[in-house]
């Protein structure tokens, strides 16, 4: 699969900064979604860029480094679990993706994002379902989302010792939701994905 196809065509447009995006976190039930939006160098590939579920954390991790020195422009945006629980969690996708996008030092000139998720933004973007496999650019900031939030979720499990987050990341695995039911909700629970345990 030529994971550059998309980002080949336009280039060959005329476009030059192309954006891919994509978040990580809308499932869990604790800890903010993450949104990444990246410009790559299209002509000094990094070995390794996919979706970041195919990858393992030591892979996620190296690549991530690598993204993070090659990038032209990249940026990192999280939206906290009170926000979510405000305005829910497919706009709060939607408002991290146009915040990493707009906080970029480098303007893009197009915009592809992960999903089927239109942004209101000014700057021509495309959604593709399955994205972070299919472009290269979205699959870069698959990773670099998916290893900043990890991150975030090992501090929280500092913080919070009784619900596993540096396993669960704050899905809803059945020890997350024993957690719950014994302990209660912490700080960085969605009130909103957790209502069945208040």
């Amino acid at each position: 699969m030529d994971k550059l196809k998309y980002e080949r065509e336009l280039v060959d447009k005329g476009y030059r900064y192309i954006c891919g995006v994509d978040e990580v976190g809308r499932g869990p039930l604790a800890g903010p979604v993450v949104c990444a939006a990246v410009i790559m160098p299209l002509d000094d590939i990094i070995e390794g860029v996919d979706d970041s579920k195919k990858l393992t954390a030591k892979k996620r991790a190296s690549v991530a480094e690598l993204i993070s020195r090659k990038a032209v422009a990249c940026n990192i945006c999280r939206v906290e679990p009170e926000v979510i629980d405000e305005i829910n969690i497919l706009e709060a996708t939607r408002l991290c993706m146009k915040n990493a996008v707009e906080g970029l030092a480098v303007k893009p000139d197009y915009v592809l994002t992960d999903g089927n998720m239109t942004l209101d933004i000014s700057i021509p973007q495309l959604s593709l379902v399955k994205g972070d496999a299919l472009s290269y650019t979205i699959g870069a900031a698959s990773v670099a989302a998916k290893v900043y939030r990890d991150a975030l979720m090992r501090g929280y499990a500092e913080e919070y010792p009784f619900y596993g987050f540096e396993k669960n990341m704050g899905y809803g695995t059945a020890v997350h939701i024993a957690a719950i039911k014994q302990h209660g909700l912490c700080a960085v629970h969605r009130r909103s994905f957790t209502k069945k345990w208040q």
